[in-house]
């Protein structure tokens, strides 16, 4: 073995030594020859010294040039080891994905959503064992009933690697609903930490099973036992004295729960739902429709000690008074959902005895369906203290008249989805104005409201975002109505003066996804066709009752009706969806028998079209004022929840639609014109007859026969119009009235201003 290296200090020493006996030898032998002694020093060998220089020679504790190269590394020796002493330890050399720390490895294992892909990952070594085991038990899937066995058994193991029990943090049954019994779910009650507990429709679940599980979960925040009809009383007390962190509770149609029986029964002083209300004060959303045997005070208490509530659904709820829906409304910090249908006891007082000078501008979503007994009054004062609604729901509310949408109007571009069906009382005129403030509207409902003609229809295509509309039963509407929905968003992109806009794409296809026309018997083929070739968003179109479309020939692409329709309503019965919607309009476009309806009809599936405006203001004398916010586009569209739009919003020209002088690459935009007549010999048909203000608009593009007046047809003004005898009151009306030919424009362009303004910060 060779000996070890001398340290620095030895060969200094031994330098030294030297350099004294050299030293000595030259003084003894001055007497001698006269030969010059060579005489080596320390300071001589010094690598700082130099013999083209007389420096003086630094001082030995002086810090050498060796720290002042340029090699850093070589800093932290001082001098040049010998090789021999350096001894390098390399660490083990590992993979990339080894070295990643556990949080970025939970964060890609997040990301896998297959559990087959999460269980092979798990089976790769013990470190990323570790980190997938939690989120692979995260949320068991208990699809199956031989699943769910084996994820039993795996809690139950005492010998496992984990503690799985731990890891369960959502646990969902609802797809054994059938199977469900209280002995089923007790090996469940080992898990401790569970979160949210799904038992939908569990109707063998009882008392006993259920208040295991939520007495071993203290930090459950979420509980669906909704159309469990054993559950009782004692359930709800076992989750009000274990879970204080609750949240969400679902316990629709759980009506053993309270009832005047049980209280008499258990001799308890109060609702058991009131004490939940009292212990469990983090309350946000509450489920409790079809519970007829809850009263006002369960309600109350919920309003009284929870203010945090978000959503609360009180469908069927038919024992609930005003005082309930004042309370919740004015003690509630966020409430954002009010749902109140078939709450047939609620009328005006519930909203007109609100707090004055208070505003609830967190409520988005009302539902007022089939609340009789409320007026135009209530409507308006709704609207006066949640400016920001957006779903509104008034179906079936038979008292309510043009006046109430007039106010309606007010929630501006706010409002997304409209409900009037059964409003028997609302004209067009109510509609127009509806069009002309609330021009983000994506789903309206007008079924039922007889009324109604072809103009609000028109009025209708106009909106830019429109997805969703329903006429069902509106008799009086005919193919000028699909027509003008054909049309409805091609119109071109303009800016917030007027002007068009220079894009890339400047005309869209229609928005249009679900059309409802059942019912209405004034349709016929060519409309329909047109309608389908123009929007080939659409995936649903109702037309129930309508003869036209009454074929054999039709059915196939036609949906199952019901089970429970008689035989009559299976008869009628023609709705079609999805690629029912596909096949008939690949039907209507290659069969010959329609070859007549295609005449002068342009489709979206050959070549893009030029655009068509539509607008009826200038020829029905209603000016051409000026239309607030229908820019049709913001930065706040991008971000919105419920913004089902895709990127092609549309802006209107908010000025006189009759007017093309300046329009992008000379289009012609106007009126699409109607089919001409089919002679088709086994298919009755009616020559379309065309109002006069439309065949002056289109004259130059229709050929003489569409034009001659003389032509027999179904007359559009056959329909009483609203300001007949006998029509629907039109008070309200007067809150419009002083504006003269229209609204200032001035606040309409700061508005758009601001907007831009906001958007650009």
């Amino acid at each position: 073995m060779r000996p070890p290296a001398p340290s620095l200090d030895v060969i200094a020493a031994r330098n030294s030594a030297a350099a004294a006996a050299a030293a000595a030898a030259g003084a003894s032998s001055s007497s001698g020859p006269n030969i010059p002694a060579i005489i080596t020093t320390e300071d001589s060998r010094d690598s700082r010294s130099s013999s083209s220089t007389n420096s003086p020679v630094p001082a030995d504790n002086e810090e050498s040039d060796f720290f002042h190269v340029a090699n850093d590394s070589q800093s932290s020796l001082g001098v040049l080891p010998n090789m021999q002493d350096m001894q390098v330890n390399d660490s083990e050399c590992l993979p990339t994905v080894a070295a990643l720390p556990s949080e970025i490895l939970i964060s890609i294992f997040s990301r896998i959503t297959n559990p087959g892909e999460l269980l092979n990952c798990m089976l790769t070594c013990k470190r990323w064992a570790r980190n997938v085991v939690e989120i692979l038990w995260h949320r068991p899937t208990c699809t199956s009933w031989n699943k769910y066995h084996a994820i039993c058994a795996t809690l139950g193991d005492k010998q496992s690697y984990f503690t799985y029990p731990d890891f369960v943090k959502r646990l969902n049954l609802a797809a054994l609903a059938d199977r469900v019994s209280n002995g089923s779910v007790t090996p469940l009650a080992v898990c401790t930490r569970v979160e949210r507990l799904t038992l939908t429709n569990c109707k063998n679940l009882e008392d006993a099973g259920l208040m295991p599980l939520v007495m071993s979960n203290p930090y459950l925040l979420a509980l669906d036992i909704s159309g469990n009809v054993k559950i009782t009383g004692d359930s709800i007390l076992a989750i009000a004295r274990n879970c204080k962190r609750l949240q969400g509770l679902n316990i629709s149609n759980c009506k053993q729960i309270d009832t005047d029986e049980e209280l008499a029964e258990k001799r308890r002083d109060k609702p058991a739902m009131v004490e939940l209300a009292e212990r469990c004060k983090y309350i946000k959303r509450l489920k409790f429709n079809d519970c007829s045997q809850f009263k006002d005070a369960t309600v109350l208490a919920f309003a009284n000690n929870c203010p945090n509530i978000l959503e609360i659904d009180l469908h069927s709820c038919t024992l609930i008074g005003n005082e309930p829906v004042t309370a919740l409304l004015a003690k509630g910090q966020s409430l954002r959902e009010l749902r109140l249908a078939n709450c047939e006891l609620i009328d005006d007082g519930a909203f007109l005895s609100l707090p004055s000078q208070k505003i609830y501008e967190h409520l988005r979503i009302l539902d007022l369906t089939s609340c009789t007994r409320l007026t135009d009054r209530a409507v308006e004062r709704i609207i006066e203290v949640a400016p920001r609604l957006r779903n509104l729901v008034l179906a079936k509310c038979s008292n309510i008249t043009d006046s109430a949408v007039y106010a309606i109007a007010k929630l501006g571009k706010n409002l997304h989805y409209v409900h009037l069906g059964h409003c028997r009382n609302i004209t067009d005129d109510a509609v127009k104005r509806l069009v002309q403030y609330c021009n983000r509207i994506r789903y309206i409902d007008l079924g039922c409201c007889i009324h109604l003609t072809d103009e609000s229809v028109i009025q209708l295509a106009r909106l830019p975002k429109l997805k969703r509309i329903g006429l069902v039963k509106c008799s009086s509407i005919t193919d000028e109505s699909m027509y003008a929905l054909a049309g409805a968003n091609k119109q071109s992109r303009r800016n917030a003066q007027g002007n068009v806009a220079s894009r890339r794409h400047e005309f869209h296809t229609g928005s249009l996804e679900r059309v409802h026309l059942s019912y209405c018997t004034n349709l016929t083929l060519p409309s329909i066709i047109k309608l389908l070739n123009c929007c080939p968003k659409l995936t649903h179109l109702s037309l129930t009752g309508v003869p036209a479309f009454l074929r054999d020939d039709l059915e196939t692409f036609c949906r199952e009706a019901p089970p429970d329709f008689t035989e009559h309503q299976r008869a009628v019965f023609c709705v079609f969806s999805g690629q029912g919607v596909m096949g008939l309009r690949n039907y209507l476009n290659t069969q010959p028998e329609f070859a007549d309806y295609h005449l002068h009809q342009q489709t979206l599936f050959a070549t893009r079209r030029p655009a068509i405006l539509i607008n009826q203001d200038a020829t029905q004398g209603l000016g051409a004022g000026p239309v607030p916010d229908m820019d049709g586009f913001d930065d706040a569209d991008g971000v919105e929840d419920d913004d089902m739009g895709d990127g092609s919003e549309i802006a209107l020209d908010p000025g006189n639609f009759g007017a093309n002088d300046n329009l992008p690459n000379g289009a012609n935009l106007s009126i699409p014109p109607p089919p001409p007549p089919p002679h088709h010999p086994n298919l009755a048909f009616q020559s379309y007859h065309l109002p006069p203000h439309l065949a002056a608009a289109i004259g130059a593009d229709l050929p003489p026969s569409i034009l001659d007046d003389d032509i027999p047809g179904p007359s559009t003004n056959s329909t009483p119009g609203p300001s007949a005898a006998g029509g629907p009151s039109t008070a309200g009306q007067g809150q419009f009235a002083n504006q003269g030919p229209g609204p200032s424009t001035a606040s309409i362009s700061r508005q758009i201003e601001e907007d831009d303004e906001n958007g650009q910060s």
